[in-house]
This record gives structure tokens, C-alpha cells and sequence, in this order.
């Protein structure tokens, strides 16, 4: 991933509004279910830190980090939870300053150079018996869609993306040592793959 298509796009993209109301919002109710009002929790790849906002008030703390500084700066701005910050960093680095009870990842695991390595850094970063929650697009069925990917890829107008199945995500959060324990589809059609994993003890 390249963080200057997300800084160039970043005004764009916080001026954009959901597409799906309806799918996010039943993510969102998912989500707190899961959550505690005694938990640390880290969003990684928060963008405009939206998401993450509508969260804070569900836990005891709550950090988004993006490693766009033009979506940072814009989170910041909007920022009125007071328990909520904001981190200009990339997976690794936001990893870092753990554990964590949950690690959350909305819209951003098809679009990373290394799935595998990310989901490892994630178990790492979490307590014991933490958990996962994310959301992704796959659309590994819809082969229709590549060329056209590509071809805004080729105008500087999309990042590259991972034409992942949900089967396929699920066994790459499987193999790297969690256990799933809540999955959906909001929406059902494109899919965007909601899965909740909890990591595995090591003992």
C-alpha cells in the first residue's frame, strides 16, 4: 500500500458519505457486542477515524491509527471522544504499543502486501483470549472485476487489493492462531466478510 493514494484522496474520501447504512450500522452493532467497557482497543487503518468514534463510548479506551497522514489529520480534527486517540503509524508500529483486548480491521486486510505477516502481528499484540474484529471485501468470485481493478490501478485512481474468499480469510486467520467465533456478511452481496476471531491460548 502506497500512504500517498490515501493522502491525495483523503479530503475525497472523509467527504464521502456511507454508501451502506443499513450494513454499516449492523457491523457496528456486531462489534459492540463483542466490546467491554473495561477494554484497550486498537483500530488499525481507521482512515477519517469514524468508526472509531462511534466506538469509544462502548470501551474504556480506544486508538486509531492509519499510516495516512492526511486521514490522521483529519480524525484529529473531527476527534471528541475523550477517550479516544489517533496514531499516524503502520500495522507493525501500532502493534507495538500493545497488548491489546481487541484489535479491530475495517476495510483493510485485502488491501495489504503481507495478510499473513499482519495476522501474526496482530496475535501477537493481543492478550490472552483478545479478540480480532474485522470487516473485508472479498470478491475472489467476481473475476469480472479485475481487469477493471487494474485498470484504475494503472491510473493512479485505486491501491492494489487482495481478490480474496471468505473461506480463504477465514483460514488465514485460522493458521495464524485464532479461534472464529462470530462471522456474517454486511452486506451479504458483495461480500463484506465480518469475522470475529479470538486468539488461541499458546499454552
Amino acid at each position: 500500500m502506497s500512504a500517498a493514494f490515501w493522502d491525495r484522496i483523503a479530503e475525497r474520501y472523509a467527504a464521502r458519505p456511507v454508501s451502506d447504512t443499513a450494513s454499516y450500522e449492523a457491523t457496528l452493532e456486531r462489534v459492540r457486542h463483542w466490546l467491554r467497557p473495561d477494554m484497550q482497543v486498537l483500530e488499525l487503518g481507521c482512515g477519517t477515524g469514524s468508526t472509531a468514534e462511534r466506538l469509544a463510548p462502548a470501551v474504556a479506551r480506544i486508538t486509531g491509527s492509519d499510516f495516512s497522514a492526511g486521514m490522521i489529520r483529519i480524525a484529529e480534527s473531527r476527534r471528541d471522544a475523550p477517550n479516544l486517540g489517533f496514531l499516524c503509524a503502520g500495522v507493525g508500529e501500532a502493534l507495538a504499543d500493545g497488548p491489546h483486548d481487541a484489535v479491530l480491521a475495517f476495510n483493510l486486510l485485502h488491501l495489504l502486501d503481507d495478510l499473513g505477516e499482519c495476522l501474526s502481528q496482530v496475535h501477537a499484540a493481543l492478550c490472552e483470549g483478545g479478540l480480532f474484529l474485522s470487516k473485508t471485501p472479498c470478491v475472489g468470485a467476481r473475476w469480472y472485476l479485475r481487469p477493471a481493478v487494474w485498470g484504475l490501478q494503472k491510473l493512479g485512481k485505486a491501491p492494489a487489493v487482495l481478490f480474496l474468499r471468505p473461506a480463504e480469510l477465514e483460514a488465514a486467520i485460522r493458521e495464524a492462531g485464532f479461534e472464529i467465533v462470530e462471522t456474517g456478511d454486511y452486506p451479504a452481496k458483495l461480500p463484506n466478510h465480518f469475522v470475529v476471531a479470538r486468539k488461541r491460548s499458546t499454552t
